[in-house]
């Protein structure tokens, strides 16, 4: 029964956790704000980041509210699903939930990238072949999102005979900084407590 009730918590602490990091990296990004995507995560989002950035002050644009209210999720997120796993709080240690939280954050801001980046290759893969000239509003949020990422990685690694291969080095990064993280935070047999693993 506990077993359930914490996949069902994790998938939905999961989902809200998403739609804040997507907010914060859509700022990053400087994604277009009145796209629909982004209109519904800053809906969904809103109430809770509206009451941290009375207290944390933005900078340049970039909401930080969103940030420490997705490091604040992460942590709750954890000490449930290891009450509802039957441990105790106290046994795991406050600095390991701390700790476990900030990789949390980090590996989903990494899962999140991962993902756009492979959908903006298949959407694009599927753009050409229909012929299709105007791109789906998410399709535009995706490249807008992965951007930044990519746009450096291009112009080390420029396109050969028509095709992109920055994604195979920027997915080749993306395993060895989720291994670094894994080793250095010492997630390991408590990875089931981490949203976004």
């Amino acid at each position: 029964m506990g077993s359930s009730a914490a996949l069902i918590f994790s998938t939905v602490a999961g989902i809200y956790l998403l739609a804040v990091l997507l907010r914060f990296l859509l700022q990053v990004a400087k994604a277009d704000f009145y796209n629909p995507v982004s209109q519904a995560v800053i809906k969904i989002t809103d109430p809770m980041v509206r009451v941290l950035r009375t207290v944390i002050p933005g900078y340049k644009g970039i909401d930080f509210s969103s940030l420490v209210l997705a490091f604040a999720i992460e942590a709750v997120a954890i000490c449930t699903l290891i009450i509802l796993y039957g441990e105790s709080i106290s046994n795991i240690g406050y600095t390991n939930i701390v700790t476990w939280a900030f990789a949390g954050v980090l590996l989903f801001i990494i899962q999140i990238y991962y993902y756009a980046i492979l959908a903006s290759i298949i959407m694009s893969f599927v753009m050409m072949f229909s012929g299709s000239t105007n791109p789906h509003p998410l399709l535009l949020l995706v490249w807008q999102l992965t951007e930044p990422i990519m746009g450096p990685v291009r112009k080390i690694i420029p396109s050969m005979g028509g095709l992109d291969f920055s994604p195979i080095f920027i997915f080749i990064a993306i395993q060895i900084i989720q291994n670094f993280i894994l080793t250095t935070f010492g997630v390991g047999p408590y990875a089931a407590v981490i949203i976004g693993i």
